[in-house]
């Protein structure tokens, strides 16, 4: 079983002008990137739990029935009296979303090292990533939890930065700089990297990741596929799959999912069992992620795939 750790929260889609000023219309769908990577490991067939707060609210409810609904396990969730997190969602021409997240004082943030669980052996890895890693009190629990558990257990990560939720730059790069300190597997976007080291090239940031416990540092690059950096084996890259996109929410949360998902089915979900992983396993395990991503760019919203649906 893996255990994903972080936020949950409703996105808000804009829809088309109705031509009415005193309206805006919405469309509301259960999301949260690591709520997403949760619900993708779940429909690619692997068992999976979700660490978060979810509110008592009404649409902290809808959220916990979505994960049961799912297969996920609920056994990790933390019941809090405050309000769900919104997420306000544009979506640009090319797909590409715009966030303007409500966030101030909601359940997901009110995790606290009080709170964290004790893991037993079912427990294979972990997962953390987006705002969560930014936001108190759950920024210090989540990471009190990995550097906990990282000679354990796998810890994948994902930076997925938003800003709105925390406007300070310094801050997201001093957070990223200590969860991958104990990452054994870090998923980041081109973007992100763009965001958090402008006046650096990808490799020389990658180059700092692998010294510590991190083995694979893996870049998404939108329609340019994606880039493994590896300790031992080098760098190189997978195309992209040619799609009729509809819009890229939830393509990289796809992406981390179909990750963790080809290495729990081949028994290799474990720090010791990556550096013994060739360069043809890896490239399998990147087509195997790029293809999920890409059903996901042809759906609207992160409506993330089923394994018979990945080929």
């Amino acid at each position: 079983m893996y255990l994903v750790c972080g936020e949950a929260l409703f996105d808000f889609f804009c829809q088309p002008d109705s031509g009415q000023r005193n309206k805006v219309g919405y469309q509301a769908i259960a999301g949260g990137s690591p709520f997403n990577v949760a619900v993708g490991l779940r429909r690619l067939g692997i068992d999976a739990g979700f660490f978060a707060g979810i509110s008592s609210d009404y649409l902290g409810k809808r959220l916990t029935t979505v994960l049961a609904e799912e297969g996920v396990r609920d056994d990790f969730l933390v019941p809090v009296d405050a309000p769900t997190t919104l997420s306000m969602v544009a979506v640009g021409a090319d797909g590409s979303p715009q966030y303007s997240f409500r966030g101030e004082g909601c359940a997901d943030r009110m995790l606290s090292v009080e709170h964290l669980p004790t893991l037993d052996e079912s427990v294979r890895g972990l997962h953390v990533g987006s705002f969560s890693l930014v936001v108190q009190p759950v920024a210090d629990a989540l990471l009190t939890l990995v550097r906990r558990e990282s000679g354990k257990r796998l810890i994948t990560f994902d930076p997925n930065v938003r800003l709105n939720p925390a406007p300070s730059i310094e801050l997201w790069r001093s957070q990223v700089a200590k969860f991958a300190e104990h990452a054994h597997i870090i998923k980041v976007s081109d973007e992100d990297l763009e965001l958090l080291y402008p006046d650096k090239e990808a490799a020389a940031v990658t180059e700092g990741w692998l010294k510590d416990n991190c083995q694979w540092v893996i870049m998404t690059r939108g329609r340019q596929g994606a880039t493994v950096f590896t300790r031992d084996l080098g760098t190189w890259s997978v195309a992209a799959r040619k799609v009729e996109t509809v819009d890229t929410v939830g393509a990289g949360d796809t992406f981390q999912a179909a990750l963790i998902a080809f290495l729990t089915e081949r028994g290799l979900d474990e720090p010791a069992a990556l550096a013994g992983v060739d360069k043809p396993t890896l490239t399998k395990m990147l087509e195997f992620a790029v293809a999920a991503a890409a059903v996901t760019c042809t759906r609207e919203g992160p409506d993330l795939p089923y394994r018979a649906e990945v080929v």
